[in-house]
């Protein structure tokens, strides 16, 4: 059985007799865990473990756990900082702000993969134009080449670790007030005033970052449609003008940035269309129960297949980090950074993925 394009949720620290009837549906190919699924270190990796052994090959396994607000494990985890806390080191010292963000991308990466976790969904490389209700402090920098530079040395942490990146939001979430997760955003600058969200990618790219998530997030200028779902964004700028071969997920299509365009198997077809390989349904059991019923995409594409697989965490999995000596020198890095304590996502957020 190949993996589907659904990337579905489930209710809780263990499998249900639901779950494994969903999960084994030949359209799913993936899942995404939240915080209501953790309890502790040993429960998660025993339900990891059963969640591979439904399938084979096994569905990918994903959580947003980029630090700071958005961090779906916490007790027995390390407390990750915000992303903005590695801008400010890197305007005080850019080489220890590279170092640092090299080094919490691979003690975000090393913890996940120790619980049977294959990806996160980070980095976020949207712009901090100081306006975002829902970016924030999760943005690197306003300065677009420093969300590059940071954005890249956190991949590179990622990738030591085994784990590939998908970063997030295309091509931009961070201009726009309105939060995707609850209304529509739209920003109405002109395509060439979007370069600086934008460019943040292309050095990722070119460092073959493996996924990439569109933005619920209208840009006139270009569609009518949200990016993520948007043939012109996903096939015309990503895949064709930045020459990203990778895996492109949409965001979270129950939420009301993807919610005005039609019911949720609409949106799914729109976001298959586009150019999607990934499409998460989140948080509404009976959204997914209508896309399985009715969503009936052509899977003939070993191109698309070839791309969902390559998210895959590759090598092994550490099996004891409280004896690594890489992991106790990170973790003190990582404390000794001043921080106020966050706020925290309520469980119904989750990034917009």
């Amino acid at each position: 059985m190949s993996l589907g394009p659904l990337m579905v949720d489930i209710e809780g620290t263990e499998l249900t007799a639901e779950d494994i009837g969903m999960l084994s549906h030949p359209l799913v190919g993936s899942v995404i865990l939240f915080s209501r699924n953790y309890r502790d270190v040993g429960q998660l990796s025993a339900l990891t473990s059963a969640i591979r052994a439904l399938r084979t090959p096994s569905l990918l396994i994903a959580v947003d756990h980029e630090g700071g607000r958005v961090q779906r494990f916490r007790e027995g985890f390390t407390r990750l900082p915000a992303s903005r806390l590695l801008g400010r080191r890197y305007e005080k010292d850019r080489r220890e702000g590279l170092e640092l963000a090299q080094s919490v991308g691979w003690l975000m990466a090393s913890e996940l993969r120790a619980v049977g976790v294959d990806f996160s969904f980070a980095p976020c490389v949207d712009i901090d134009y100081g306006v975002s209700e829902i970016i924030g402090d999760r943005a690197f920098h306003r300065d677009p080449d420093t969300v590059s530079a940071l954005a890249v040395a956190y991949m590179a942490g990622m990738r030591e670790a085994g784990m590939a990146a998908v970063a997030k939001h295309f091509p931009g979430h961070g201009a726009v007030v309105a939060d995707s997760h609850v209304a529509l955003p739209v920003d109405r600058r002109d395509f060439v005033d979007l370069e600086p969200d934008i460019r943040p990618y292309r050095p990722l790219i070119e460092n073959n970052v493996a996924g990439i998530m569109g933005a619920h997030v209208v840009f006139p200028t270009l569609d009518t449609l949200p990016a993520s779902l948007s043939k012109p964004w996903i096939q015309g700028v990503l895949r064709g003008e930045l020459g990203f071969h990778g895996c492109v997920f949409a965001d979270d299509l129950t939420m009301a940035g993807a919610a005005a365009f039609g019911s949720v198997i609409e949106r799914a077809e729109l976001a298959f269309a586009a150019g999607c390989d990934v499409l998460p349904i989140c948080n509404n059991r009976q959204a997914v129960k209508s896309v399985l019923e009715h969503f009936e995409p052509d899977l003939g594409s070993p191109a698309s297949q070839a791309r969902v697989v390559r998210m895959r965490a590759r090598g092994e999995a550490p099996v004891n980090l409280g004896a690594d000596a890489q992991w106790h020198q990170t973790v003190m890095l990582i404390a000794n950074l001043s921080a106020t304590p966050p706020l925290v996502l309520t469980e119904g957020s989750h990034d917009g993925v």
